[in-house]
């Protein structure tokens, strides 16, 4: 966490402790423990068979001024037993709202999510990927934003103002799963003279129209997503991040008919004279009552493409992928996630399998298992191909 995160953290905490007096305040979190067991021999030196982490995820909440101004810190860490990336520590949120008559004003690291599809989330890009918890992309960093927002009856706009880009974390040398060579992720480099300091913008207007979710939206700024480069730093071979200035226009939306979900996210990327159009979509056919028990199951198909081709950085450039999501309803409230894609450029699959139960009031179980399978070198997943991972988390809410 560089000063001018940790200095923008501070002066918010300073200013919530001062109107503490007239607040109403909330704590809770969880903390968990995590143990990873790889079912492959692993392909570099030094890599382990077995994995253990823990983290906390606490959060304060303060709200006063009748509920119209309100603040959250939400902080996260965790130590890895064998990967030196892995154990970090990030502040998710530290932000002050204001809701006014007809703007609702952000200030702060805030976390913003775009997206309805279930596998991949191509709009999403205010915040950076903490990529070092989990493969699919959905943990992020805590993003520095000014953001007004306001509601109006022909939708919601949100302008956002960022001041300062988060690079994205990878495994480290040691780490389990992995790139085929080390990301030296100390040495990044830049399009924009500014680097991190550059200023995105982003522009966002969604609607509830009968039964369709819309959402447009503008961003110009750092890539999230960064070209890895083949470089040499002190005698050793790795990839080193580079971070272009792209400006990229998406679509996401969704159809609630009936049983039927139906979904969709597209983007449209400019960068330095070149462009690329990708989607992302498909449907969810939910049973309710699945087999006449309290149950109900999804049916997803969807499909992924990348008008790069090959060139993609994505794992779904053009990819068709097939899931069941099972809510048992419960009091337990447990899930069941599984899902399989096969990749119809090298003909390769990916499998994964997420369930949680909760016992008693405070302890979830969470189970994940990923396996993964590719013969091409070409392919994004050939790196991957003894990373086969089942991991079990403990978490006890408070």
């Amino acid at each position: 966490m560089n000063k001018t995160m940790m200095g923008l953290a501070l002066a918010l905490s300073s200013f919530s402790a001062n109107a503490q007096a007239e607040t109403e305040t909330d704590f809770r979190g969880n903390v968990s423990l995590q143990g990873r067991a790889f079912l492959s021999e692993p392909l570099f030196p030094n890599q382990e068979d077995y994995n253990l982490s823990v983290a906390a995820q606490p959060e304060w909440n303060w709200q006063w001024n009748d509920r119209r101004d309100s603040f959250t810190l939400e902080l996260f860490g965790r130590w890895d037993q064998n990967d030196g990336e892995r154990t970090h520590a990030d502040i998710r949120q530290a932000a002050w709202i204001h809701v006014g008559e007809e703007i609702e004003t952000r200030v702060g690291l805030r976390r913003v999510f775009w997206g309805v599809t279930e596998f991949q989330h191509l709009v999403d890009i205010i915040n950076q990927s903490d990529l070092v918890e989990d493969l699919d992309a959905e943990d992020k960093l805590g993003q520095p934003m000014i953001n007004f927002s306001t509601v109006q009856d022909w939708g919601i706009v949100d302008l956002y103002i960022l001041p300062y880009f988060r690079e994205r974390t990878f495994a480290g040398a040691d780490g389990r799963p992995r790139l085929p060579l080390p990301v030296f992720v100390d040495d990044p480099l830049y399009e924009s003279d500014d680097e991190e300091k550059h200023i995105d913008y982003a522009l966002r207007w969604s609607n509830t129209i009968d039964v369709f979710d819309v959402g447009v939206a503008y961003f110009d700024g750092t890539a999230r997503d960064p070209l890895l480069l083949p470089a040499f730093i002190n005698g050793e071979l790795g990839l080193r991040p580079y971070y272009p200035q792209i400006e990229r226009f998406s679509v996401d939306a969704q159809a609630t008919i009936e049983s039927w979900l139906w979904k969709l996210e597209a983007i449209h990327q400019h960068r330095d004279g070149e462009s690329f159009v990708a989607m992302h979509g498909g449907f969810e056919y939910t049973i309710v009552g699945f087999m006449e028990s309290a149950a109900d199951l999804g049916l997803l198909i969807e499909y992924g493409w990348d008008e790069r081709d090959e060139q993609s950085t994505s794992l779904f450039q053009n990819d068709l992928l097939f899931g069941a999501r099972l809510a048992m309803n419960d009091m337990a409230s447990s899930e069941l996630l599984m899902g399989i894609s096969r990749d119809l450029d090298y003909d390769s699959h990916s499998l994964l399998v997420e369930g949680s139960r909760r016992f008693g009031q405070n302890l979830v179980v969470s189970i994940d298992l990923r396996l993964f399978d590719s013969d091409e070198p070409e392919d994004v997943l050939y790196g991957l191909r003894r990373d086969d991972y089942l991991q079990v988390d403990l978490e006890y809410y408070f």
